[in-house]
């Protein structure tokens, strides 16, 4: 297939549109259902890099779930805990342990749910039924996978009626080492960011700190190559081998930080016992449960506990998550991984982060004030490693 016509652009009122190759070869893609679109694309390549390169540099099945052309989380397949799979909504799937690629897909699609809604999904490794049954059941826009065992392809082509995209891609593909792309007509042409996110990446320690156990160099390359994939700047959160809080876009680094460490700590108090024990009706649907879930955790517009709305959600009144609640769950919490794509130019991200439970940070240094926030991290015990390279990506 040389080009591929789109539904539209990145707007329906963006036509024609296509996708095809430069240098006139074919696409390295087949598309086994559906009609993807510009957006889609552009999620399904961006996707399929993170995966590659957190399989090629960690061993193991990576998955990613990709929304707006940024990552909501990725993961690599290490086992569930009990909790964590109730957490995720997956405790009644049956061999999941059984398959690496389907713990992470469980554990990406898992983290940020309502970010989540309506994804794009990425898998290192060929789909299988464990993993294609699972994406069945949440609403999604597309895949991309180097492949699809049959059983797991016609499972996938039943979502949507028929009107899920599926896209394979061959996972030998190389592109062209020179990238272009067009903004108010005038083409900017640079080379590839070829760049590997491994373990001497992180060599350079410069805190007091120098404990670096091999959990966490794991969980900091995951943050760190999810960075080179979203809408800089960015910050990553990462533990037991997953992202758990992207806070990516925004123009203040510390705006950055304060997201991704609001999203860890939902993550992380969704297995709360109050949480995981929420009486929903039974007629609920998991979209819906997402929803109540974080209004209870993170108290939105909706009091979700209060009289005359609680009916609504669950058999019996569930007693309110409360500020003590929170802050000695997460209290107890340490270990994190943090990644950023820039320097931290103050101490106040190194403080936001710490109440989150991060002990190791992988940031480029290089700011006029990296004493200020090495000196912050000796203050929590935190090791910290520059890593003197930036990760925009754009």
């Amino acid at each position: 297939m040389k080009e591929f016509e789109l539904k539209y652009g990145c707007n329906p009122n963006q036509k024609p549109s296509k996708i095809f190759m430069h240098n006139g070869e074919d696409l390295p893609i087949e598309i086994l259902c559906g009609r993807p679109g510009y957006i889609n694309f552009l999620d399904a390549f961006n996707s399929w890099q993170l995966v590659k390169e957190i399989k090629e540099a960690l061993g193991l099945p990576a998955v990613t779930s990709f929304k707006h052309v940024s990552p909501t989380s990725a993961a690599v397949g290490i086992p569930l805990s009990d909790d964590l799979k109730k957490a995720c909504f997956v405790d009644d799937i049956e061999g999941l342990d059984d398959s690496p690629l389907a713990c992470a897909y469980a554990r990406a699609r898992g983290t940020d749910r309502m970010c989540s809604f309506g994804d794009w999904v990425a898998l290192s490794d060929v789909c299988d039924v464990t993993t294609a049954k699972m994406i069945k059941r949440e609403v999604s826009d597309g895949i991309i996978a180097p492949g699809y065992e049959p059983e797991a392809l016609e499972i996938l082509k039943s979502k949507r009626n028929g009107n899920y995209n599926i896209v394979k891609i061959d996972p030998n593909f190389i592109p062209d080492p020179i990238e272009r792309k067009q903004v108010y007509g005038i083409t900017f042409e640079q080379g590839r960011n070829e760049f590997k996110i491994n373990k001497e990446l992180l060599s350079d320690i410069v805190t007091a700190n120098k404990e670096l156990p091999d959990s966490a160099v794991r969980d900091l390359i995951i943050a760190l190559i999810t960075l080179k994939y979203t809408q800089s700047n960015s910050v990553c959160f990462a533990v037991d081998g997953q992202a758990i809080g992207v806070g990516a876009g925004q123009q203040s680094r510390i705006h950055c930080t304060r997201l991704a460490g609001s999203k860890a700590d939902t993550w992380f108090l969704r297995q709360h016992k109050k949480v995981l024990a929420l009486p929903f009706l039974d007629t609920l649907g998991r979209p819906d449960r997402d929803n109540v879930i974080d209004g209870y955790i993170n108290g939105n517009e909706e009091d979700v506990c209060a009289e005359g709305n609680w009916q609504k959600y669950f058999k019996t009144r569930p007693e309110p998550l409360t500020d003590t609640d929170k802050k000695e769950y997460l209290g107890k919490i340490s270990g994190v991984a943090l990644g950023s794509d820039a320097f931290f130019p103050f101490s106040d991200n190194i403080e936001r982060a710490y109440k989150s439970g991060v002990s190791y940070i992988a940031e480029p240094g290089g700011s006029i004030r990296d004493d200020a926030v090495i000196s912050c991290c000796d203050k929590y015990g935190i090791t910290m490693a520059f890593t003197k390279m930036r990760l925009f990506h754009h």
